[in-house]
């Protein structure tokens, strides 16, 4: 449906469960990926088809510190000397306690994979996608980040501010050619959620293919009109 020949695309958390969907559909869509996973993740050996086509990109760096996202940067583009779309899927999830039983280090981790790494890929590739005057940046935010609720408060509030800071960028780039928009999923259908949750209603969960049609829509010219939407895909859930 989307035709991405010639396009860069750039895809953190690229080992997870979407971000595996989200490389695949934009494979299959024709675009040159630059595929961002974790230090120790071989990125290689999970998408062999893409490492033996030898013109996509595979690279390992912690997101959230914010000098080896410059380098990332900087490392790509001295490479396709171009970045036309960023997808920010890295984020995590904790739960399960009340704030006031809420570990520090959970509150920080939380911050840091979910709200920090987009400010960071955003500070380290927008101002590229100002000079060449056009670029898409689609973020993953989650439900949860529109309201609190029990239990979930970090992990609420890491997701909100994923919201925030798509609304802002939205607002300072959209009359320069950049669209920035995010996707809201609920409970996305994947092996672990299910082993979490075995009892639930798993028919009405959102596939992790059909997150990454959505995000293919964002950074697709169809989306040229919206500018900083916060899409809800909660499936039938």
């Amino acid at each position: 449906m989307f035709d991405f020949t010639g396009q860069v695309v750039v895809v953190t958390g690229a080992t997870g469960n979407l971000g595996k969907a989200t490389v695949a559909a934009f494979a299959r869509a024709g675009a040159r990926l630059v595929l961002v996973g974790r230090p120790g993740r071989p990125l290689e050996e999970l998408f062999p088809d893409l490492a033996a086509a030898g013109d996509h990109l595979f690279t390992a760096v912690d997101l959230t510190d914010a000098h080896a996202v410059e380098g990332l940067a900087f490392d790509v583009l001295q490479q396709v000397e171009r970045v036309d779309v960023l997808v920010n899927i890295a984020g995590g999830f904790r739960g399960g306690a009340p704030l006031h039983e809420t570990p520090l280090e959970i509150w920080d981790f939380l911050l840091d994979l979910n709200a920090r790494s987009v400010f960071h890929t955003a500070r380290a590739f927008i101002p590229h996608m100002l000079r060449q005057e056009q670029g898409k940046v689609i973020n993953v935010a989650a439900r949860a980040g529109l309201a609190g609720t029990r239990n979930q408060a970090a992990y609420s509030a890491a997701k909100s501010a994923v919201i925030r800071l798509t609304e802002s960028m939205s607002a300072e780039l959209k009359g320069r050619g950049i669209n920035v928009n995010c996707v809201l999923p609920h409970t996305i259908d994947t092996p672990e959620n299910r082993r979490a949750m075995p009892n639930a209603a798993h028919e009405k969960w959102v596939s992790p293919e059909a997150m990454a049609g959505v995000i293919l829509f964002l950074a697709s010219e169809a989306a040229r009109p919206i500018h900083g939407a916060c899409i809800p895909v909660y499936g039938l859930g």
